[in-house]
């Protein structure tokens, strides 16, 4: 008599917990059709940045070192230092001698040389066609929040 009790009992509580694990379960699927929407976001207005001047690229030497960002720095990828622009922030460059434009990846700090505005790596200098010159004139431009660009436009006295 005892063994049949303890079957029943053993039946009777697994009958429960699977009772319990279902209700789970679709307690569950109810709170995901219930669940409030994806969250949206404001995305904030944007503004250009324009900034003419002179550019220069990476010596060798800086090939597999860190960045100011974090990055290793690389010489065949599309990437430069500016002094203010936020990391990550993809500039449009232009060499104003021939018109051809890359666009880059801002993953350092720099240049650090007075008149220079950015640093590309020797990729985005050949990419522009004044590898030989070393220098070239040339015009920077991208979008940023709206307060990121005014900002910046007013650090360097520049006109939007």
């Amino acid at each position: 008599m005892t063994s049949t009790i303890t079957l029943f009992n053993r039946a009777f509580v697994r009958g429960i917990l699977s009772i319990m694990l279902l209700v789970a379960i679709q307690s569950c699927e109810i709170l995901d059709e219930i669940s409030p929407e994806e969250e949206t976001e404001i995305e904030e207005p944007t503004g250009n940045f324009v900034q003419s001047g002179i550019a220069s690229y990476y010596a060798d030497k800086f090939e597999g070192r860190s960045t100011a960002s974090g990055e290793i720095f690389k010489q065949d990828l599309l990437t430069a230092a500016h002094k203010d622009l936020p990391f990550g922030t993809e500039v449009k460059v232009t060499n104003l001698k021939n018109g051809k434009s890359i666009t880059v990846k801002i993953n350092d700090r720099g240049p650090f040389v007075t008149g220079r505005i950015i640093d590309l790596s020797k990729a985005g200098a050949e990419a522009l066609d004044y590898i030989n010159d070393g220098l070239a004139d040339v015009r920077i431009e991208c979008e940023l929040p709206q307060s990121v660009a005014d900002e910046l436009n007013e650090k360097l006295g520049l006109t939007p």
